[in-house]
């Protein structure tokens, strides 16, 4: 059986064959079957592995059907018709930031200011689906101008550096709007905000309420809807202490990402519109020490597979 084991990596010797005697067309159907993680790993076993795991077919079936639309966004086309589909799906597994006003646009059309990083794209490296994150800056804040209400604050903890952080407001209203062609899936949209003003001081993180308040009153309201016509929506009290002190957990001093909803798309082409909004405009009291980061459209699979990862963590933690 050692023998056999010593084996696995070289061609087949006397006792009889090994993996290095594998077809490389084999090997590379069997590696449509697995995630991009599992083919790098397994290129390292032979030279069959090696030639199969650097195939056009192979690297194509792991990425997303409209790709050459992406590549068209964050490069000269010349650039990326020479790279193989292996290196394009390394190009496109990386946080892609979009900061010029041409493809900006072309992305999508909304109240926002062009000259900032808004906007980041990815492909998932397990999945090889698209996924989104879409900045502050990109989005409507009623009230955004005036700096007794709102501040902007750079911060190493969000993927576009800055987040909008709340003071006091009566009404508080944040829209905005995405068109994209997204590919055929089921795709979940999140708001990213965070409880309280957080900074480092010698070294560590601290977080202030001093400003946190009117969030345990009356529910925050978030909805969507698309182009073709589906409607999600969702309530709920982002500082709900009472009942946060019975579960003996608390949503302030970290970031929580609040479900807004799903929607499903079934082609390309036509581009999905896209608008999401959070709402809580009970001007009966105010409201404050609130930051937005962001809004992310994940496909619901992934998004489930990190919850998962996230409860079996803390399982095994505990």
């Amino acid at each position: 059986m050692g023998a056999s084991l010593s084996n696995l990596s070289e061609n087949g010797s006397g006792d009889g064959p090994g993996l290095g005697d594998i077809p490389e067309s084999c090997v590379a159907c069997v590696f449509l079957y697995l995630t991009p993680p599992e083919i790098c790993n397994l290129a390292r076993l032979n030279r069959s592995f090696r030639g199969a795991a650097s195939s056009d077919a192979v690297w194509e079936s792991k990425l997303p059907s409209n790709y050459n639309l992406l590549l068209d966004l964050i490069s000269n086309p010349d650039v990326h018709q020479n790279l193989s589909k292996k290196d394009i799906f390394a190009l496109l597994s990386r946080s892609l930031p979009f900061e010029d006003d041409n493809k900006a646009s072309c992305l999508f059309k909304i109240l926002c200011y062009f000259s900032y990083l808004i906007l980041n794209l990815w492909v998932d490296r397990f999945s090889g689906k698209i996924c989104m994150s879409i900045s502050a800056k990109a989005m409507s804040i009623t009230g955004i101008e005036d700096r007794r209400y709102w501040n902007w604050l750079p911060t190493e903890e969000s993927r576009f550096h800055e987040v909008a952080y709340l003071q006091q407001v009566w009404w508080f209203e944040v829209d905005g709007m995405v068109k994209f062609p997204f590919p055929p899936d089921i795709y979940t949209l999140s708001f990213r905000i965070h409880l309280g003003r957080f900074s480092k001081r010698l070294g560590r993180r601290i977080s202030n309420f001093d400003h946190t308040h009117g969030w345990d009153i009356t529910p925050v309201r978030f909805e969507l809807s698309t182009s073709d016509g589906q409607h999600a929506s969702s309530e709920c009290f982002l500082d709900d202490t009472q009942q946060e002190d019975a579960n003996g957990s608390s949503k302030r001093g970290c970031w929580i990402d609040c479900k807004v909803g799903e929607f499903i798309v079934t082609e390309s082409d036509p581009t999905t519109e896209v608008r999401f909004s959070m709402k809580q405009i009970d001007c009966t009291h105010s409201k404050g020490g609130l930051c937005v980061d962001s809004v992310s459209i994940v496909p619901s699979e992934l998004k489930e597979r990190r919850r998962r990862w996230v409860l079996n963590f803390v399982s095994l933690m505990l």
